[in-house]
């Protein structure tokens, strides 16, 4: 199902444009779960996440979530807020698919995306030639206070 055909509020919408963080949940080579916070920007269709310049253990070709999008696409991505007021709980799930962005002008513009919403990927935190991920929802959840 492409985006176009599913249905977002107002409300929904607002959350996944100012929302911080999120989960992205991919599939393992065995099948298992696994699951890492991101940080994102959607552009009213599709969703970017940079593979940025914080410390990480292995190159960027080499992350878990590179690495099993490249052989199994299927991701989930979830978008939530708690508090202690349960009146004021939300959650919005983005199931669809995981994949590098190859175009370098789509590249450019979601790192420019990603420097507008994150004041630290403006200050060199993503390089301009990083890897991009683009999660292109087939389909988009909600609940709660949204």
């Amino acid at each position: 199902m492409a985006l176009e055909s599913i249905s977002i509020s107002d409300e929904v919408r607002a959350k996944l444009e100012t929302a911080r963080v999120a989960r992205l949940a991919t599939v393992d080579f065995d099948g298992a779960p696994h699951i890492v916070p991101i940080c994102f920007v959607f552009d009213g269709s599709v969703f970017y996440s940079g593979i940025d310049r914080k410390p990480k253990r292995v190159s960027p070709d080499r992350l878990a979530r590179v690495r099993h999008t490249s052989k199994r696409p299927q991701v989930a991505l979830l978008i939530d807020e708690y508090d202690d007021d349960w009146t004021r709980l939300w959650y919005v799930l983005v199931r669809g698919n995981g994949e590098l962005v190859a175009d370098p002008s789509e590249r450019r513009r979601a790192v420019m995306e990603l420097r507008a919403k994150y004041p630290q990927y403006a200050t060199g935190m993503l390089d301009d030639e990083a890897a991009i991920l683009r999660i292109t929802p087939q389909q988009i959840t909600s609940w709660g206070k949204i």
